[in-house]
């Protein structure tokens, strides 16, 4: 299976849709079962309206999806999305540990001019 890349845009919804706490108890409540937003509303101390606020903005960035059952939004968590982001993290690590790798080897180089 191919693993399409994320764009700039779709990197930044989704870390966008993760820099807020509420945010991201959403997601973990969609993935441990789905719920209405009615349902994940009872769960805040705020309103329906600004929860709703909050599942759209997760909803954007694809972390999580809804489904419309009569007159009840239900919210599916999308770990598709979060193995994508995880991917994107795993990548930056691989860069920062290829540096701290390349650090200890110029460190243990011996000095010109300092040889035994």
């Amino acid at each position: 299976m191919v693993v399409r890349e994320l764009s700039d845009t779709e990197i930044d919804r989704i870390f966008q849709a993760l820099a807020d706490a509420t945010r991201r108890d959403i997601i973990k409540q969609a993935m441990l079962r789905e719920q209405s937003v009615s349902e994940l509303a009872g769960r805040y101390a705020m309103s329906f309206a600004a929860v709703q606020k909050h599942v759209a903005v997760l909803e954007r960035a694809a972390l999580i999806t809804k489904e419309r059952r009569g007159r009840e939004q239900i919210v599916h968590g999308n770990p598709d999305t979060l193995r994508r982001a995880a991917r994107l993290l795993d990548a930056y690590e691989d860069v920062w540990r290829g540096r701290t790798d390349r650090i200890g080897e110029i460190l243990s180089e011996p000095v010109k001019g300092m040889e035994p």
